[in-house]
């Protein structure tokens, strides 16, 4: 219990400054405040799934730097390689597309990200984890176990709402039948902004989603 408190508080805390980045970068590029990711809340769970799959793979061996940054864009990489297959074999949709970036890998990953995840990995393995892990362990224990399961309670209803606003945005999808992509994008677009708030969400989160006909035909 001890051990899974300590994780997955630091989880959450990783989880809402890559939203806190998410979003500063959207404001830079914009000029207004964008709810990035696909949660309601201020978090981006695949950034606190990257920074602890960094940690627990380099564990306590940080001598090798180039190792440590090499790692980071490996396991960053993977992990958004497959959230981004998954996420289209399950939503038929393509939700972002590196394919006009250089160096990209089927559109879902690119040299322009890949190089920030390594340096953003090295940062924190060598400079942040050290701090955050030890203000998160010097929390009583009784303190975390009870911040562990509000933040969790908060985290899986979260979940449940948004993959329930998902499937509804699926449906929305495969209602149609027309053989052009960016019809039915618009169509979609359309719909989701004349719906409820968490619906305009994901539509100002990912304004440039694709939808997968082939998908759509299975």
């Amino acid at each position: 219990m001890e051990q899974f408190t300590l994780y997955f508080l630091l989880f959450i805390i990783y989880s809402f400054l890559g939203w806190l980045l998410e979003v500063t970068c959207k404001y830079i590029e914009l000029k207004r405040f964008v709810n990035r990711g696909f949660l309601i809340g201020p978090i981006c769970p695949i950034y606190g799934y990257g920074v602890l799959g960094i940690l627990f793979l380099i564990g306590p061996n940080t001598e090798d730097f180039l190792g440590v940054f090499l790692k980071s864009i490996l396991i960053c990489s993977i992990l958004e390689y497959f959230t981004s297959y998954l996420m289209e074999k399950i939503f038929h949709a393509r939700w972002w597309d590196y394919s006009k970036k250089k160096y990209n890998i089927n559109g879902r990953i690119c040299l322009e990200t890949m190089i920030p995840f390594g340096v953003l990995g090295t940062t924190i393995v060598y400079f942040i984890n050290p701090l955050f892990f030890n203000v998160v362990k010097s929390i009583p224990l009784i303190i975390r176990i009870i911040l562990t399961i509000i933040l969790l309670i908060i985290y899986l209803v979260d979940n449940a709402i948004s993959f329930n606003v998902m499937n509804k945005i699926k449906g929305e999808i495969k209602k149609h039948t027309i053989d052009n992509t960016e019809l039915i994008r618009k169509k979609v677009s359309n719909w989701l902004e004349n719906n409820t708030i968490l619906y305009r969400h994901i539509k100002n989160a990912y304004p440039k989603f694709k939808i997968n006909i082939r998908k759509l035909k299975k």
